[in-house]
Parts: structure tokens; C-alpha cells; sequence
């Protein structure tokens, strides 16, 4: 389930300001070929928030790349990868 989540131009304002203290990227559950990034805001026990779109709840890549490039686009430095 999926309580809260961010929209990437709200991440990007976050970014700006570094209070983005992790990001992590993930496989999708039940589907190894899709990836999913969340963030970590605060301290280092706060839960991972996930990015959204704008019409779904979650927003989903196909590739390890297409993620990167996300990343890059909204200022990330870089992200861990759980696989």
C-alpha cells in the first residue's frame, strides 16, 4: 500500500534545498524490470517516501537508465540501488 507520496517537482524543491538525506532505488515488487526511487527525508529512521507521477500513485521506470536520468534531471548527486 501506499500512504504518501512525492511529486518530482516537489522533490526538486527539496533537492534544492538538501533535505534529502537518502535516496534509494528499488524493483518494483512482482516485476523485476520496472524501478521505483524513494527518498528519505530527516532523520536517518524516517520511513522512505516513494516518487509519484502525476496520474498515479507511484511512478515507475523501465531501466536502471531511465531512472539515472531522472535523477539527474531533479539535481540528485547519485542514489543507492537495492536489488
Amino acid at each position: 500500500m501506499i500512504g504518501q507520496a512525492i511529486q518530482s517537482d516537489t522533490l526538486k524543491v527539496l533537492v534544492s534545498q538538501h533535505v534529502v538525506r537518502e535516496v534509494v532505488v528499488g524493483r518494483l515488487a512482482g516485476d523485476n524490470s520496472k524501478w521505483t526511487l524513494s527518498i528519505r527525508l530527516g532523520s536517518p529512521t524516517a520511513r522512505l517516501v516513494p516518487v509519484r507521477s502525476r496520474r498515479e500513485p507511484l511512478r515507475i521506470w523501465a531501466s536502471l537508465t531511465a531512472v539515472g536520468r531522472f535523477a539527474e534531471a531533479v539535481g540528485l548527486a547519485g542514489f543507492s540501488v537495492e536489488l
